[in-house]
């Protein structure tokens, strides 16, 4: 069976060598570099056999990428807790948001309209939910903190992601500040298909869905690779989406 590998880092940012990878089902760790080439060097190591090839890699590497723990240390929480985080967090909330369709989307009088009409339009009255959203959002960024978002796009974009493409004004009011990327691009720099908020750079919820696109659990991880992991992820795909006006201006008629 094809093993599940995911890239965790690595000590060059140039040739990507040596680097570090998990397999996600044994938890295994496999590292590649340079290998251990001079005669009189290979001839100290012990318990070396035939087959193995010894490889070189700075300390460091170690230190930032391979985990901590014989096995990842995730605290799974209800939609309840979750929700608190965003209540906790000190200076930044991040999202990376990549799935087709999110089905709590389409419980909302919001999701009505934009079907009938393709426009979200305004709400004169917001529910519970959106109330106490858009009361918490404000509270932050009245006090300097960030909440930001990168959401992945097809081509052509799903319903889903059309809401979400209008339905983005109102965030934006709020104080968010939303970027756009297409898949493709998203492809082109590796990054995972995962759905995570990243809060103050030291805390990781990834985000679990069922079959039917429910959000049903919440995994929180603070292991230091995690984060560093999902950390650099942000800074890629923040560098290279686009804000959303340009990109819903440059799809034009396709929204």
């Amino acid at each position: 069976m094809v093993r599940r590998l995911r890239f965790n880092g690595t000590g060059s940012g140039v040739k990507g060598c040596p680097s570090v990878h998990e397999d996600l089902d044994t938890g295994e760790v496999i590292v590649h570099g340079p290998p251990l080439a001079d005669p009189d060097d290979v001839a100290q190591l012990q318990r070396l056999s035939e087959g193995e090839v010894a490889i070189v890699v700075p300390r460091d590497l170690l230190v930032d990428w391979a985990p901590k723990e014989r096995t990842r240390q995730v605290r799974t929480i209800d939609l309840a807790e979750f929700d608190s985080l965003f209540t906790k967090f000190e200076h930044t909330a991040w999202r990376l948001e990549t799935r087709r369709r999110y089905a709590s989307d389409e419980t909302s009088d919001r999701w009505q309209r934009f079907i009938t009409t393709g426009k979200v339009g305004e709400d004169t009255e917001l529910n519970a939910l959106f109330s106490w959203w858009s009361d918490t959002m404000r509270a932050h960024t009245r006090q300097g903190r960030r909440i930001e978002r990168v959401r992945i796009v097809d081509q052509p974009a799903t319903t889903g992601q059309r809401f979400l493409l209008d339905n983005a004004s109102w965030n934006i009011g709020l104080g968010e500040d939303i970027r756009n990327m297409w898949r493709a691009d998203a492809d082109r720099l590796r990054l995972p298909a995962e759905d995570f908020w990243l809060f103050d750079s030291r805390l990781v919820a990834f985000l679990r869905f069922d079959d039917d696109d429910q959000l049903t659990h919440v995994d929180l991880v603070t292991e230091p690779a995690e984060v560093v992991r999902c950390a650099m992820i942000r800074d890629a795909a923040w560098h290279h989406a686009v804000p959303w006006e340009q990109f819903t201006a440059e799809m034009g008629g396709d929204m």
